[in-house]
């Protein structure tokens, strides 16, 4: 079983990872201080369970849950010192919830309880927080990160790359997936490879072909495809 630790406070990061090496079938791939690095090393390491504290800086995790693709998830436990969010956390479908400072014996049980799923191929991940709408975006550009407003992006499009953010003058880099920002933004689809914030469209114009084109505020041209122009027309209320 590999487990990433999550956990602003480094003394209960080394705590559990502690706990967890008195269990052979557990390997500790990964330790991180924020949500932010732990959501750019997952799709490398790709570990089983998230062993999440809930409340940190930049990003809590409730919101670094919300902000992973359904489909590659691994299954989440949240660990705290506060017990006002279990119940929050179990109508959320987390797999368990361990309070702070955790005891072996506990955590026997929820590793047992991890066994188990895995046992019955049950889904790794069932859509965590799935009415969580996402206003902060994480984002890197070098070797910095910073979370930024979803207001201030225009668009999302997708390439070899990875999922870029167009702000009107510049591009970001995020690795949410597309799917996470159609899932949990106001963004559209407009086509496979493009999302757009509806404020940011300045003109949604038909071509010969069937398809169309939207032009946003900053005067971009974002490809539109049948399969999605529809939608758009729908929702401005185009004949």
């Amino acid at each position: 079983m590999r487990v990433f630790i999550v956990d602003d406070e480094m003394l209960a990061r080394e705590e559990l990872k502690d706990l967890l090496a008195e269990f052979d079938q557990v390997e500790v791939v990964g330790e991180f201080s924020n949500g932010v690095e732990c959501l750019k090393a997952l799709p490398k390491h790709r570990p089983d369970v998230l062993f999440l504290d809930i409340e940190m800086p930049m990003i809590s995790g409730l919101e670094l849950a919300s902000m992973i693709d359904p489909e590659s998830a691994p299954d989440i436990v949240f660990v705290t010192a506060y017990d006002q969010f279990a119940i929050q956390a179990f109508e959320q479908n987390a797999v368990d919830y361990l309070l702070k400072p955790v005891q072996s014996v506990r955590l026997q049980q929820c590793l047992e309880r991890l066994s188990q799923r895995s046992q019955q191929q049950a889904p790794a991940f069932e859509r965590l927080v799935q009415d969580r709408c996402l206003t902060l975006i994480p984002c890197h550009q070098g070797a910095s990160a910073r979370l930024v407003r979803l207001d201030a992006f225009e668009y999302a499009y997708s390439d070899v790359a990875g999922v870029h953010l167009w702000d009107g003058q510049g591009q970001v880099h995020t690795h949410l997936t597309l799917k996470v920002l159609e899932d949990r933004t106001p963004m559209l689809r407009c086509h496979r490879q493009y999302l757009v914030l509806p404020q940011a469209i300045r003109e949604i114009r038909q071509e010969d072909d069937g398809n169309a084109v939207v032009l946003t505020m900053s005067g971009q041209e974002l490809p539109v495809s049948r399969r999605y122009f529809k939608a758009l027309r729908d929702l401005f209320s185009i004949n």
